[in-house]
């Protein structure tokens, strides 16, 4: 099953009718598709340096995307050092070593290695292809999140990604990269509480003549 027909799934199995989303990277672009392509409705719509306009992917995405199997077949000690670089180009500040042990391990050995190369091989542009030229159609209010030191998808896409979006608020997060949630926790959770009570807000109100 695909993410677009999981997103769907889920959230037919719990019930939920148009709920208030939050979504980073390829989650960004599988609630865009969720919306747009299931015509499943959000309630508000939060996006984190999503991945959303075509073409897309670092030059180690492009590269893996060519050779798989070469990059499978690595000693593992190039690769765990290939992994923690590419974490660590996603980051503003520097990781300590716990925090980028949670991030590398998982990638690593018999069954995280080939399935690190595999996820990047998937990494398709027709994921976005489909979507892109239909952003005038989102029914919901989005914000946009950016880190300003997005080295993974740079800034001006960002910029591009709300141009195309009516209404679309645009936030850039200074001293974040790509994965902002990281380098400004605090900003993902203050926007996110902010639109929330917003719309919850905009929905109570009264009508008035």
């Amino acid at each position: 099953m695909r993410a677009r027909a999981r997103s769907a799934a889920l959230l037919d199995h719990w019930e939920l009718d148009r709920p208030d989303v939050v979504a980073h990277d390829f989650g960004g672009t599988t609630a865009l598709r969720t919306d747009l392509l299931d015509r499943r409705d959000c309630r508000t719509l939060t996006l984190i340096d999503p991945v959303a306009l075509s073409p897309h992917g670092s030059a180690l995405v492009q590269t893996a995307r060519r050779h798989p199997d070469a990059f499978v077949e690595l000693p593992g000690y190039i690769h765990e050092a290939i992994v923690r670089a590419y974490i660590a180009g996603a980051v503003h500040r520097t990781l300590s070593e716990c925090e980028m042990s949670r991030y590398v391990q998982p990638w690593l050995g018999e069954v995280g290695q080939p399935a690190f190369y595999r996820q990047l091989a998937q990494m398709n542009d027709r994921h976005t292809d489909e979507i892109q030229d239909r952003y005038t159609e989102i029914r919901c209010p989005v914000t946009i999140l950016w880190g300003e030191h997005d080295t993974w998808i740079p800034l001006e896409k960002g910029r591009l990604l709300a141009d195309r979006i009516a209404g679309a608020a645009f936030q850039v997060v200074p001293g974040a990269g790509h994965l902002l949630p990281e380098d400004s926790p605090e900003t993902v959770v203050a926007t996110v509480l902010d639109v929330i009570n917003r719309s919850a807000g905009a929905t109570a109100a009264p009508a008035t003549r």
